[in-house]
């Protein structure tokens, strides 16, 4: 049984210019013990579909799903109160945002103690003492060396960078089952980078966390996930193994992200033009017809006026008409959802 089970999940959002989908049927599924790439540019609605998921949706906010399922257990039917209570023990997020998410009255060492579990095997006079321990460890864990100041300052006193390893810092305090990172090494430098990931794949292996990583960068992506899902424009493109999935794209969107990871084995690729594809993404209110991709896609025929069905084909899903490798197009055995 999945960890996490959405299927055809749609965000509608009231706007000034009228009602508009910015997610449209988006089905994702995250099992137990694995990490799960969410790529694709800015405002393809991956942070919306993360904020579905914990159960924080905004007051413009009207939320479709045929089933959202966690553990067994529909969300969709969970009361708010049960959400939180669930967010709070059982899922946690790093946002994209740090400084906006934090309580800046509050000191940050305050906010990590609150954030972790109570130790019922330890003395209760103990425990304040072993929660402040393990705070400031963590906080080193992300890269924090000067962690008693930290401790002891408000978040309007660090830097952007800061704040997002605090973010960090609480979230995995927490220690829960699903750890959904939005972006979660933005504005840190390279080093710092590389420790973030390496910690978030020491919390799956040995903690068997399951992680559902949001990025747009795909090579980066491609180094830490086991499967990745494609969003473009609030729709799932193609979604797999990570491996297949890179040296095998079926999605032209897909191919054009993949082109477009540079190949340094190649001495004279950084004097070359980069592949891109022409156009920019719609506006949430002017969205083509039939397929998102349409306008800008090189595949793009008379049949793409209609919007194509996430198709299934082994371990792989995709949405296209004429993905790469004709022989799916005309393959029967495909399952249509």
């Amino acid at each position: 049984m999945p960890l996490l089970d959405v299927r055809n999940l749609t965000i509608i959002l009231d706007t000034p210019h009228g009602r508009v989908k910015a997610v449209e049927r988006v089905s994702l599924t995250v099992n137990a013990g694995e990490v799960h790439g969410l790529v694709g540019e800015s405002g393809s609605g991956r942070s919306l579909l993360a904020r579905a998921i914990l159960g924080i949706p905004g007051h413009n906010w009207t939320i479709q799903a045929d089933r959202m399922m966690w553990e067994g257990q529909n969300l969709m039917e969970m009361s708010s109160k049960e959400r939180r209570a669930l967010m709070g023990s059982e899922m946690a997020m790093i946002f994209q945002d740090p400084i906006s998410s934090l309580d800046p009255t509050i000191s940050v060492g305050v906010q990590i103690i609150e954030a972790m579990p109570e130790n019922k095997s330890i003395a209760w006079w103990k425990r304040e003492k072993d929660k402040r321990i393990k705070a400031q460890q963590w906080l080193h864990k992300v890269g924090i060396k000067e962690s008693e100041k930290v401790m002891a300052s408000y978040p309007w006193e660090l830097s952007d960078g800061e704040c997002q390893k605090v973010m960090i810092a609480i979230a995995v305090a927490n220690q829960p089952k699903l750890l959904i990172a939005d972006e979660p090494t933005n504005s840190m430098e390279i080093r710092t980078q590389a420790q973030i990931f390496r910690l978030l794949s020491k919390l799956n292996q040995l903690q068997n966390v399951s992680i559902l990583l949001i990025s747009h960068e795909l090579e980066t992506m491609s180094q830490w996930c086991d499967r990745l899902s494609v969003m473009y424009s609030g729709q799932i493109m193609e979604s797999g193994p990570t491996s297949e999935l890179i040296a095998q794209p079926y999605h032209p969107y897909t191919k054009a992200l993949v082109d477009n990871i540079p190949d340094y084995s190649d001495v004279d690729s950084h004097k070359t033009m980069m592949n891109t594809l022409a156009g920019s993404a719609p506006a949430l209110q002017h969205l083509p017809i039939g397929c998102r991709l349409g306008p800008r896609c090189p595949q793009a025929q008379k049949r793409c006026v209609n919007q194509p069905h996430l198709s299934h084909h082994k371990d792989r899903y995709f949405a296209c008409h004429f993905p790469y490798h004709s022989e799916l197009s005309n393959d029967d055995t495909l399952t249509k959802s």
